[in-house]
């Protein structure tokens, strides 16, 4: 298809996450196929690596459905500008990251004006968790798809998706900065000090509606433990200033923790978590942190609930296939609930070693051998592409 010497990859990422993976890729396509050059949407790191943005990642990087509503139209507009360069551009392949609403939207509307055209998807939408009827459509704009998750690929083969390889998570690259060193993460022993996190979540709107539980969670374990404990409380930069406004009112009062090194410092000192729900869970349970995880959200994404067709939302259950890991949810996450489920992961006991147990089946469950996650979807869509 590509009329020029070369091979012509476009790359479309819709938000910060899907940047880092996007720039992690292009430079594994480069190390295995120099003759290469890019085009498409991305952030800082993928214009880094020498792709020049269509646009700012900022313009469509949205979440919750109040906030996509409010910038519809430039949402809109930025699909069609994406679709209309790639259809000039003619690439030989394109690749869509994560955050399905933007990029499947264009991977349609490319693939009906170039229908020749290789698409791969990196990162599969949630086809096992909710609408699995997506799976299918997808076969339509999509050949081939790569799944961060282990159990992705069976999913898709059982819901008529297209194609699906499993290349890991991009967490498994950076066990060495997760896991403690000897003496890092000291021994729980009778009366000695335990460092628990909070970790109220990365969205603001999550941090509004679990501040206040957090808030009321933390005295309650305090009295329930045995202990001293240590609360650290890591912080995403565009919400820190808030975040410390409100800690400053708390009758427990945890210690800030500023930047990603100090952040998993933090994660190998720590003997329990208070977390929200998302990567974090999974990046927890890689470093052996026994945690509860809290989620509320808004009265309409609640209705999504209804529409789930597994049993747990946290990544390390899921891939575990057991409901390893304690989840308080909505009406269920109560300050009396949490504190009653981390209150015992602080001491030595049965929910701790269960919980430790569990998750350290997780390697054998992500292991992917020898390729980073970057490297092995590098081979696939170099194979898709024909190359």
């Amino acid at each position: 298809m590509q009329q020029q010497a070369g091979l012509h990859v476009f790359i479309v990422a819709g938000e910060e996450s899907g940047d880092q993976l996007g720039f992690k890729l292009m430079r594994s396509l480069r190390a295995r196929h120099p003759d290469i050059r890019f085009s498409g949407v991305g952030g800082h790191a993928m214009t880094g690596e020498g792709l020049m943005s269509l646009f700012p990642l900022d313009d469509i990087a949205v979440m919750g459905f109040t906030a996509v509503i409010g910038r519809l139209r430039t949402i809109i507009d930025r699909v069609h500008r994406t679709v209309d360069a790639a259809v000039a551009a003619r690439p030989d392949i394109l690749v869509i990251i994560d955050s399905p609403d933007f990029t499947h939207a264009v991977a349609k509307r490319a693939r009906k004006r170039l229908p020749d055209l290789p698409v791969v998807d990196y990162v599969s939408p949630s086809v096992w968790a909710w609408r699995p009827g997506r799976a299918r459509k997808m076969r339509a704009y999509v050949d081939h798809v790569l799944a961060l998750l282990p159990f992705e690929p069976a999913a898709h083969a059982r819901l008529g998706g297209p194609q699906c390889s499993y290349v890991g998570h991009p967490l498994i690259e950076r066990l060495a900065e997760l896991r403690p060193a000897s003496g890092e993460r000291p021994a729980l022993a009778e009366g000695a000090p335990a460092t628990v996190l909070v970790l109220p979540g990365s969205r603001r709107s999550e941090v509004s509606r679990l501040m206040p539980v957090f808030r009321e969670t933390l005295p309650l374990v305090e009295a329930e433990s045995r202990r001293p404990l240590h609360w650290l409380m890591p912080v995403v930069p565009h919400l820190a200033d808030e975040i410390e406004a409100a800690v400053a009112a708390w009758p427990i009062k945890p210690q800030i923790v500023h930047g990603a090194a100090a952040k998993l410092a933090a994660f190998r000192q720590a003997h329990a978590a208070l977390a929200a729900s998302g990567t974090v869970t999974l990046e927890l349970a890689l470093s052996g942190v026994p945690m509860v995880v809290a989620y509320k959200v808004g009265w309409l994404e609640s209705q999504v609930r209804h529409l789930l067709t597994v049993s747990t939302i946290t990544l390390a259950n899921l891939i575990l296939g057991e409901s390893a890991i304690p989840e308080r949810l909505q009406w269920d996450c109560t300050p009396e609930k949490l504190a009653g489920t981390l209150a015992p992961l602080i001491e030595e006991g049965p929910e701790r070693q269960a919980q430790l147990a569990a998750l350290a089946r997780l390697d054998a469950a992500m292991r992917i051998g020898d390729e980073a996650p970057s490297e092995r979807a590098a081979r696939i869509v170099l194979a898709v592409a024909g190359r």
